[in-house]
């Protein structure tokens, strides 16, 4: 699989994505809340660099959730019974994707306290 065309590799990483999307609840459920994100930026219309730190974020949390998916599905085909240390191993890579996730939810509640005021006041909801 090494040294193939771009065109090639751009194939695999997009049957990823369809793979990820067909296959994870958690995947489709994250790609929703980005879609949720993008519109609260069309909303709020914040300064470019939020634009950039919540894709950036989006980008991490999808990444992280095709990565635990692949993890754990490696992790099952090898050891398909319950063990310790595969509950650990599967565990940790849920925690990563549940650090970043806080992480942007954080971020996001940043950037409604930042610009939901004004945006309230612009529709007339606040004075």
């Amino acid at each position: 699989m090494k040294n193939r065309p771009f065109r090639e590799r751009l194939g695999f990483a997009l049957a990823g994505w369809r793979t990820g999307w067909r296959r994870e609840a958690s995947f489709r459920a994250q790609t929703a809340i980005a879609g949720v994100a993008l519109i609260a930026l069309l909303v709020l219309r914040p300064a470019p660099i939020w634009w950039a730190l919540i894709a950036i974020l989006v980008a991490l949390i999808l990444a992280l959730e095709l990565l635990n998916s692949a993890i754990e599905a490696v992790i099952d085909l090898l050891h398909p019974g319950l063990h310790d240390e595969i509950k650990a191993a599967k565990d940790m890579v849920a925690g990563a994707v549940l650090a970043i996730s806080a992480a942007a939810l954080l971020v996001g509640t940043a950037l409604a306290v930042e610009r939901g005021p004004a945006v309230l006041h612009e529709w007339g909801v606040i004075p």
